[in-house]
């Protein structure tokens, strides 16, 4: 089920049992900022979005994701199910290639976003 950030703001704070003014004296911020969040007609800062997930005892990424945004594919998931059964040294081996393609992927997305940019 998808849910918008401000859905969610107000389902976790519902379920803590905390109302908006509650809810803005914990994370530090104007009870006028957290209604606007909520009504989705601002966003919080990266700052107020960690102390509101922490004062929710969630993740960023809860808040801001939907669950199927950022769990890998199941092909995925097997091999790096997988790859976490190796010894350390071969994980390391593993990730310093992963690594390195990626570096290469961005790389390249970069580079030919750049050259669109020229044209």
């Amino acid at each position: 089920m998808m849910m918008s950030l401000p859905a969610r703001l107000i389902a976790l704070r519902n379920d803590m049992d905390l109302s908006q003014q509650k809810m803005a004296d914990i994370i530090g911020i104007h009870v006028n900022s957290l209604k606007k969040y909520e009504a989705g007609q601002a966003q919080p800062s990266l700052d107020v979005l960690k102390k509101i997930a922490l004062a929710l005892h969630v993740s960023t990424d809860f808040l801001l994701f939907d669950e199927h945004e950022r769990v890998p594919s199941d092909d995925l998931a097997l091999q790096l199910e997988a790859v976490n059964q190796m010894p350390d040294d071969e994980q390391m081996v593993i990730r310093e290639v992963l690594e390195s393609l990626i570096i290469k992927y961005q790389s390249r997305r970069w580079d030919s976003g750049r050259q669109a940019a020229k044209r």
